[in-house]
């Protein structure tokens, strides 16, 4: 009798153990899935996601907005995505001073370009883009260290060749507006490293170049779509603000 009740113990506490081991491999199972689950966003497409900097395959900037996101703990359906639309903020990244390289005249001979498109104003369009490449011609890179200078002098290189459809193409607003979306990246790219004195907003139009190119920075928190004018004045959402 002894030795039944001997086994009947031991088999009890072999029970509880296996549960226990089971219960703890199941908690850290959960703890990785839980690490290993973190998104990042590109700041110029938030629709794209992956791993922390990883390379954005639309722009190649890196992934450094972190992502919102549902975990299978919470909900037992298909995690879901949820980003913040504050989360965006275009903020200065090198090592620049504001103050010591301005990109203000730069930013604002852009947005005239911006501004002009809103009133499907082509020839305007066309005036403020050769206002833009004077702009650049006239910048200089002085108190920039090596560095730095190769990253603007990348972004005005990309800018002019963009800028320059926009200028010589007075009356197609069609072909101005497909390259003021490219200017756009240079211009938020530009940001993005140099920073800027004035509050800029980054916005973005869902309707178009199929989702992908509708981004553009403004200096207003109305929503006014460039690529729309007034067929779709105000089709659009505000990404994210200077900080």
């Amino acid at each position: 009798m002894k030795k039944i009740l001997f086994l009947s113990l031991i088999a009890t506490f072999m029970t509880v153990s296996c549960n226990q081991k089971n219960k703890e491999e199941s908690t850290l199972n959960s703890d990785k899935t839980g690490k290993t689950a973190e998104l990042y966003s590109c700041p110029m497409h938030p629709e794209v996601t992956g791993t922390a900097g990883s390379e954005c395959p639309e722009c190649g900037m890196e992934l450094t907005e972190k992502v919102a996101q549902t975990t299978a703990a919470d909900n037992e359906a298909t995690p879901v995505t949820v980003a913040n639309e504050e989360s965006s903020a275009i903020t200065a990244t090198g090592n620049v001073s504001k103050t010591a390289f301005p990109t203000d005249a730069i930013v604002s001979k852009y947005l005239n370009i911006k501004n002009a498109l809103t009133k499907d104003d082509s020839n305007r369009a066309a005036a403020a883009a050769k206002e833009l490449i004077a702009t650049l011609n006239g910048s200089t890179t002085t108190s920039l260290d090596t560095k730095s200078k190769n990253k603007y002098n990348g972004f005005v290189a990309d800018a002019k060749a963009h800028v320059k459809h926009i200028g010589d193409n007075a009356g197609k607003i069609d072909h101005q507006r497909e390259y003021f979306s490219l200017l756009s990246q240079d211009v938020f790219g530009l940001i993005k490293t140099f920073g800027t004195k004035q509050t800029v907003y980054q916005d973005y139009c869902p309707m178009y170049g199929e989702g992908k190119n509708g981004y553009w920075i403004s200096e207003t928190k109305d929503v006014i779509n460039p690529y729309f004018g007034s067929e779709m004045l105000n089709c659009g959402r505000r990404i994210g603000a200077v900080k």
